[in-house]
């Protein structure tokens, strides 16, 4: 009998052993949680209320949606036509010698701007000078035989009216005075051939412009036959600009042209970002290039500064045309879809609509003209587009309070932060106390 009590006395010791071990593990429990909910409890709300209110303020949640807008206007929008161009001189000329001789001066230096008429080279001018006074010694002579069979044909013309001369005699002598009249001119083209040589010996500036690297240097021998030249010269003003435009735009060029219309051109940089000269298009191609479906023009520009040269590259924009009275737009209100290009206008309640238009082409640097769609005075969105849907409603601000409400948000974000950063500390300071 000893042993069973002794048995179940054990047991019910170990049984109350187990249950005050839960019990200790239950309260150490309820108290590590209550100690920290009691820390945190505050430092949660507070975000979520922030939170609550951040989506109060966002658009489409009951609010109207912010954006800034345009008012269509009315403008005369030229029409551009815009292409490559090359600059090319408006005349090349190389200068070579008209007669042989030897090359005895240059009066140039490579690079020089000259003028036309301007004396360039000399050559030899003493063996054409030597032609002319020989030829002038034979006109002398002619003329002096020429007045003899003159003067001798008077003669015989009274004593062949007095029947004192055969009619053979009088014709033989008429015969002698023309032959020395035609000698006469003979030797008066010959010296003017002379002279015009000696105006050949000196040569001069055909055109005015710069000109290029120096082909022959004096000493040497140049011939009227040879094509290498003395010099090269390059007329800059004023100066050319070719470019090639679509032949769907043949027939509007063409009309204006022909019917003495002025199109202005404009020569930009290489970027399209400057103005480099103005000009007028002054020339069409004969014919359309058929391997690009495109016609060549040219345009003169005076190139007073000398803001273009030859063999440059630059952008050309061609007016052929004015939009009279035309709508224009903000270009950041044009948006571009599948169905075609459409804008947001602004109606009387507040609310937008997606409006269908036809765009035209691009007016200063912000602007685009509308073909049909909008009248002038309609009220289009320029940002805060991609957040629209067609209804919707809008509050239109201006570009000072947008920048304004968007440093209000950056400035309550930071004061969250900070909010946050310090319940953090206060936290962990609690946290380490308590450990």
């Amino acid at each position: 009998m000893l042993p069973t009590a002794s048995f179940r006395s054990k047991n019910r010791t170990r049984l109350w052993f187990i249950l005050a071990v839960i019990l200790l593990a239950f309260l150490a429990w309820f108290f590590i949680f209550h100690s920290g909910s009691s820390t945190t409890t505050g430092a949660d709300k507070q975000p979520h209320r922030s939170g609550m209110r951040g989506m109060r303020g966002m658009p489409g949640a009951g609010g109207a949606t912010p954006v800034q807008a345009g008012v269509a206007a009315q403008a005369d929008v030229p029409v551009y036509l815009r292409a490559l161009g090359t600059v090319i001189p408006n005349a090349s000329v190389t200068v070579t010698s008209r007669v042989d001789g030897q090359l005895m001066k240059v009066y140039f230096t490579e690079g020089q701007k000259v003028e036309a008429g301007q004396l360039l080279a000399q050559i030899d001018p003493r063996s054409y000078q030597a032609t002319l006074e020989q030829y002038q010694g034979a006109l002398a002579q002619n003329l002096a035989l020429q007045k003899s069979a003159e003067l001798t044909l008077a003669r015989y013309r009274k004593l062949y009216a007095q029947d004192s001369l055969s009619q053979q005699d009088l014709e033989s002598q008429i015969a002698t005075a023309g032959q020395y009249s035609g000698a006469v001119k003979a030797d008066q083209a010959q010296i003017d051939a002379a002279k015009l040589n000696l105006q050949f010996a000196r040569i001069t500036a055909p055109v005015s412009g710069h000109v290029g690297l120096r082909l022959v240097d004096p000493g040497n021998m140049v011939s009227s036959s040879s094509t290498t030249g003395i010099v090269t010269i390059t007329q800059t003003q004023p100066i050319a600009v070719t470019f090639s435009v679509p032949q769907s735009y043949l027939q509007t060029i063409l009309k204006a042209l022909r019917s003495g219309q002025t199109l202005p051109t404009t020569a930009f940089d290489q970027d399209g970002n400057q103005t480099l000269a103005q000009g007028k298009l002054q020339f069409i191609s004969n014919e359309i290039d058929t391997t690009t479906g495109s016609v060549k023009l040219k345009a003169i520009f005076d190139n007073n500064d000398e803001a273009l040269y030859p063999n440059q590259f630059v952008n050309a924009r061609l007016q052929i045309g004015l939009l009279e009275k035309a709508t224009v737009i903000p270009e950041a209100a044009l948006q571009l879809s599948s169905d075609g290009d459409f804008v947001y206008v602004v109606k009387a309640d507040n609310s937008v609509m997606r409006q269908p238009v036809k765009s035209g082409p691009r007016y200063a640097d912000d602007q685009i003209a509308v073909l049909s769609g909008l009248a002038p005075g309609d009220q289009v969105v320029t940002t805060g587009i991609d957040r629209l849907t067609n209804g919707a409603k809008v509050q239109v601000v201006t570009a000072a309070s947008a920048e304004a409400a968007a440093a209000g948000s950056k400035g309550d974000a930071g004061r969250k932060k900070t909010d946050k950063t310090s319940v953090d500390n206060a936290t962990t300071g609690k946290d380490s106390g308590t450990k």
